[in-house]
């Protein structure tokens, strides 16, 4: 008789789920009623689901079920738990985008991640927080309960892919999908503990499409992430920024050690300083990868302050222009340190916008240039760990607000694969994740070296669970 899972059903992995489902050995039902009853012990602790409907949850187990009795599942992931980033929108339910200024409207169709998701057969288990619009690296938002790191329930998980790397950490089954268009994937799975891929820009169609914005899996482990863009990767029109569909081998195995040319980047040339903690735990990666038989050389800083700010300005600006279509009283529902972010773009001239985005295209020229000699870049995802529950940002300052991105925001600008990984806990237990970046469309080549990593690294702490909160 073959012997029973060691995990919980709602941890299991995604391949560990579909060997059990194509062996006949448990039943996507099974893991349904799991993990609807862990949600109900985690969720008025973390806040990290939008819309979860523990009924329709259980009707789509269901429907998994009968597919794989009857030898026909959609894919291995039929009956694999999911969740989506609520700005993805899942036809019949309303894009509230992380803010009470949103008129509640349901969705006509879903989204390309969602609908290649529902394709594969997923249990889509519920939507996830986010900030307003989006606009934060945080938990809060002005719809949403705060979301909590399921680390410390009085830290921040991040975000903008907040509830997604939340209820990765938490283990609200194995697969996540968030957005990202300056770390917003990367930043909340460093902080969380967890594995988030930002991919090549375009690799996952998404729509409506917007320069560096991206869709991406946030899981426990790389080969889920893996699992999950063989999927997400399949062409939609609807996007017309997206990448050609090629034939990638996802499930490529980890890369050789020796050979390897790694760029070690640990001072981003701008932002915030990069806290003692977090520096050793990436020169201890380094030196794992080292040891292993790579080329580990460091990487000089690419990036200016010219450049963040010209962003920022950019960023505010396209901001305002929506902003101000907004009747007043819905703007007053808006948080108010984001209505604080926004309020200086009034007074930009059209120079200043227009260096502001050109500067989108000297950093993505900068980052692609400094990233060629080496396969990989190696450098922290955030300079610093976690941070209040309660605060906008690492920062908390509206007039400073992305201090904490210069990590990460150069990958989006140039288009490049970038994955955050787990890699080691601060003194006082939070997590500090390293990245892995790529050359771009590289992205086999950054999911070959993260499992590498994984390799190196060992094992990981045990996860948070609701025992201690």
């Amino acid at each position: 008789m073959p012997a029973a899972p060691t995990s919980p059903l709602h941890a299991l992995s995604a391949h560990a789920l579909a060997a059990l489902y194509r062996r006949g050995e448990l039943s996507p039902l099974d893991v349904a009623h799991d993990l609807v009853a862990h949600v109900a012990r985690c969720e008025s602790h973390l806040h990290a689901l939008w819309a979860f409907d523990a009924d329709a949850v259980l009707a789509a187990a269901r429907a998994s079920e009968a597919r794989w009795v009857r030898g026909e599942p959609l894919s291995a992931l039929d009956g694999v738990p999911c969740t989506i980033k609520e700005n993805i929108a899942t036809r019949g339910t309303p894009v509230p985008l992380g803010t009470a200024a949103t008129e509640l409207v349901p969705a006509a169709d879903d989204a390309p991640p969602a609908a290649r998701l529902r394709e594969a057969g997923c249990v889509l288990v519920a939507k996830t927080t986010m900030p307003d619009y989006g606009m934060l690296s945080s938990g809060l938002s002005s719809f949403h309960a705060l979301t909590r790191n399921p680390w410390h329930l009085a830290k921040n998980p991040g975000g903008s892919s907040a509830g997604a790397a939340a209820a990765a950490a938490a283990g609200y089954g194995p697969l996540h999908v968030g957005t990202d268009i300056g770390g917003s994937i990367r930043l909340p799975a460093g902080w969380c503990g967890v594995v988030g891929f930002k991919p090549s820009l375009g690799r996952v169609p998404i729509h409506p499409p917007y320069y560096g914005r991206v869709a991406g899996p946030i899981t426990r482990r790389v080969d889920d992430a893996a699992a999950m863009m063989a999927v997400l990767a399949r062409p939609d029109a609807r996007d017309t920024t997206s990448l050609p569909s090629q034939a990638l081998d996802w499930d490529a195995p980890a890369r050789e050690p020796r050979g390897l040319r790694i760029g070690l980047w640990i001072d981003a040339g701008w932002g915030l300083p990069v806290a003692p903690e977090v520096a050793a735990v990436v020169e201890a990666a380094a030196r794992a990868f080292e040891r292993a038989g790579a080329v580990v050389e460091p990487l000089a800083p690419f990036a200016t302050r010219e450049m963040a700010d010209g962003i920022d300005r950019f960023w505010r600006m396209r901001f305002h222009v929506e902003f101000a279509r907004l009747p007043p009283e819905r703007r007053e529902r808006i948080l108010p340190f984001i209505r604080e972010w926004v309020a200086p773009a009034a007074g930009f001239s059209a120079e200043q916008v227009f260096h502001g985005f050109s500067q989108m295209g000297a950093l993505r020229d900068a980052c692609v240039a400094a990233c060629q000699p080496f396969d990989v870049v190696l450098s922290p995802v955030s300079p610093v760990a976690s941070f209040p529950a309660e605060a906008a940002g690492p920062t908390n300052d509206p007039q400073r607000p992305f201090e904490h991105i210069a990590f990460t925001l150069p990958f989006n600008m140039g288009e490049q694969p970038a994955l955050a990984l787990p890699a080691g806990l601060t003194p006082d237990g939070l997590p500090v994740g390293i990245q892995i970046a790529g050359r771009r469309h590289d992205d086999v080549g950054v999911l070959r070296v993260a499992r590498l990593w994984e390799q190196l690294r060992g094992a990981l702490p045990p996860w948070p669970t609701p025992d201690a909160w």
